[in-house]
């Protein structure tokens, strides 16, 4: 007869499986790392995975996809709403420099404030 703490293991461990079923199309982004973690709160996030794929999500917001070319439309539509807002670039570690560079050329040339979203390193 299985004891309280098995019945309770057990069920930690379906609940511990299933959480992560239950998101497939969670975007996956493995950040860079870096020591210097941002404190603003930024209302705008904008995510490039490893694949070259862009999302855009404001607020709360569920990230969707978006193209390229519609990117500025969008974040002047959320910096109508929030005029102090920041954007938050997470791309994946993997993702070459230039695809970022677009990003900080929109952000400049619509004057959108932005900031790099990074992981804490590994060592500490």
């Amino acid at each position: 007869m299985a004891s309280m703490t098995d019945v309770i293991f057990l069920l930690l461990i379906f609940f511990m499986i299933t959480s992560t079923v239950v998101s497939p199309n969670a975007i996956k982004v493995l950040l860079p790392q870096g020591k210097q973690q941002t404190s603003a709160k930024p209302l705008t996030r904008v995510v490039i995975d490893r694949e070259l794929n862009y999302y855009a999500a404001f607020g709360n917001d569920k990230e969707q996809p978006i193209e390229l070319s519609l990117l500025p439309a969008f974040l002047q539509a959320c910096a109508d709403k929030e005029p102090e807002m920041y954007v938050a670039l997470y791309a994946d570690e993997s993702v070459p420099y230039r695809e970022i560079v677009k990003i900080l050329n929109i952000a400049n040339e619509h004057h959108f404030k932005i900031v790099l979203a990074t992981r804490q390193p590994d060592n500490q």
